[in-house]
């Protein structure tokens, strides 16, 4: 799928290139920028009208008007719009975002950010953490792959339902198994969609439970 996504493609490309450092020196860079955003955004929606002569903007209470003038409400249109909405989208639908040219235009822009060096002092402060606490990777504790297939504990590749990829779904909903049992096309849909991942006979057994 990736191949048929150039800015997917040169955006892994980029974020992975090397050794791997691209990937923090975008989280830096990343950082930077929404802390460029709160501090203008704050910047502009900050007030300076004073509580209790009638002059709150649009006409909210003193105490809301209080808040305004303290400017948090720059930081939270910017966490909400700046940065966990975008989160949100990116991990429900991860090839779609990669693929939208604007993601690659901030990747770089974050990249450039960072090899400023404005933050570089982050490096030195997780090199000094990583010794203090002792941190190794992921192949100390659990072994290579090859390791682990040699002890049988390779990885698990239980397949996954696929009503489960689906936030709040876990298992199919008992509304759903109802229809099935009631209208065959529907039936045969969710086997087509789950040919995959679920055989016949669990399809069954959910249809016998409900």
């Amino acid at each position: 799928e990736r191949g048929r996504a150039p800015f997917a493609l040169k955006t892994c490309e980029l974020l992975f290139r090397g050794d791997g450092h691209n990937l923090p020196g975008f989280m830096i860079g990343r950082q930077l920028c929404v802390v460029s955003c709160f501090f203008i955004i704050a910047r502009v929606t900050s007030l300076n009208v004073e509580p209790g002569n009638g002059n709150n903007i649009f006409g909210v209470s003193d105490a809301a008007q209080t808040f305004f003038n303290m400017g948090f409400l720059g930081a939270v249109i910017t966490t909400i719009l700046g940065s966990i909405t975008w989160q949100l989208v990116a991990s429900a639908f991860p090839l779609a975002f990669l693929s939208n040219p604007l993601v690659y235009v901030f990747l770089r822009i974050c990249l450039f950010l960072e090899a400023t060096g404005i933050a570089s002092g982050a490096w030195v402060l997780a090199a000094v953490h990583k010794r203090v606490a002792g941190f190794q990777r992921d192949e100390v504790y659990i072994g290579t792959a090859e390791e682990r297939e040699a002890k049988d504990l390779g990885d698990q590749k239980e397949e996954a339902h696929p009503l489960a990829k689906l936030p709040g779904f876990t298992t199919m909903p008992e509304a759903l198994a109802k229809l099935m049992s009631q209208d065959p096309s529907v039936k045969e849909f969710v086997r087509s969609m789950s040919a995959n991942n679920i055989d016949v006979g669990d399809l069954n057994n959910l249809e016998e439970k409900v």
